[in-house]
């Protein structure tokens, strides 16, 4: 396994038992495959690797029946916010706590900023699912607002898009049969499935990766697009025979470049909070001119 294949990896993990920070964790699923087995990989990495314990909130806008995983159940449909706000005022937050939404899109548009304030505290994280084969009504009272799914995928910090494993057909032949509701059967509650994870660091930058999860096995598998393939292939070929000497790194180079720590960017703690500052410091063999106050090092 790559390093690379292996980082990803370890964020996976780190993601589904809650070590990685990540407040609020989106799940974009269709009629084609649901987030079900998803949200059950979820529980039960946090129930087997976790030590600390976790207290789960279901909150249920489609759910009837009250999961065996969830220490408490609310139903949501037709209630307030303020239902949910009294609930979590009441509750004492000391532990972690994981709030499941099974499903966001019967929250409205006026609504969805105030939801969100209400789940957010320090020790919670937020894990719900979008339904993104459900059509959506467009609100023509404030037609520049950006919709519901915009906000979320804006606001979130892991999002995990579902897909179901294309056997024998294409992905433009697939939403075709999607949008006229012709699927093949058990294609929406398969164990294995493929999800397109987009995890976004303090800093802004994302990472996008794409794997094939197997809820049965727990196993989870880094997919590479045949375009990074021969792109990776191509560039080893095409240095190759370009020079008499090497132009390429080895694997053992690669690992050791990615373990270089630049001593004195600032930037590197605090996760840039003291800005890009280059510090130097001063050495007792270092040569200075001590007339020069610009040259002063104490």
């Amino acid at each position: 396994m790559s390093s690379s294949a292996a980082s990803s990896t370890v964020l996976l993990n780190r993601i589904l038992t809650l070590k990685e920070s990540s407040p609020f964790v989106l799940a974009l699923d269709n009629i084609g495959q649901s987030s079900h087995y998803l949200t059950n990989e979820f529980i039960y990495k946090i129930k087997s690797t976790t030590s600390a314990p976790v207290s789960i909130l279901y909150l249920s806008y489609e759910t009837t029946n009250k999961p065996e995983y969830a220490d408490e159940f609310l139903l949501c449909l037709g209630k307030p916010l303020s239902y949910i706000k009294d609930h979590l005022s009441k509750k004492q937050q000391i532990t972690k706590t994981l709030i499941i939404v099974d499903s966001f899109n019967y929250i409205t548009d006026d609504d969805l900023s105030e939801f969100l304030a209400t789940l957010f505290s320090p020790n919670t994280t937020i894990y719900g699912t979008y339904h993104l084969s459900v059509p959506t009504v467009k609100n023509h009272q404030t037609p520049n607002l950006p919709s519901l799914l915009t906000r979320l995928q804006f606001v979130a910090t892991t999002i995990f898009e579902i897909k179901p494993i294309l056997i024998g057909i294409d992905e433009e032949e697939m939403e075709h049969a999607i949008s006229n509701f012709d699927l093949p059967i058990d294609l929406s509650n398969s164990s294995k499935f493929e999800v397109e994870l987009t995890y976004r660091r303090a800093s802004g930058r994302s990472l996008i990766y794409q794997f094939t999860i197997d809820t049965i096995t727990h196993t989870y598998e880094l997919k590479q697009n045949d375009s990074q393939k021969d792109q990776s292939t191509n560039e080893n070929e095409l240095l190759e025979n370009l020079t008499t000497f090497n132009l390429t790194t080895t694997q053992k180079q690669k690992l050791a470049r990615d373990q270089v720590d630049l001593p004195f960017l600032e930037a590197q703690q605090s996760m840039g909070s003291m800005g890009g500052a280059i510090v130097y410091e001063f050495e007792k063999d270092d040569d200075y001119d001590e007339e020069d106050p610009y040259e002063d090092p104490f």
